[in-house]
């Protein structure tokens, strides 16, 4: 029963830190000038884009094709 009681604190406690930390962080983060919500969504975008593309290329790098023809023809 002891084990018990000292594994959920310790559990406690460590699900206790990690929110500290983050809303720590969370209340850190200054209100964004118009200029640097541009910045960051247009970074955001550019990340999508890249991801997009890297999943085209992985599916286009098989021998056959078919599954990247499959999987772009199911999407539309």
């Amino acid at each position: 029963m002891v084990y018990l009681v000292l594994a959920a604190s310790a559990v406690g406690a460590v699900v206790a830190a990690a929110m500290i930390v983050l809303v720590r962080r969370e209340r850190r983060r200054s209100v964004s000038s118009p200029e640097a919500r541009r910045i960051e969504a247009a970074a955001t975008r550019g990340l999508r884009d890249a991801r997009r593309q890297a999943h085209a290329y992985q599916h286009f790098s098989d021998s056959s094709g078919v599954s990247a023809l499959r999987d772009r023809d199911s999407r539309s």
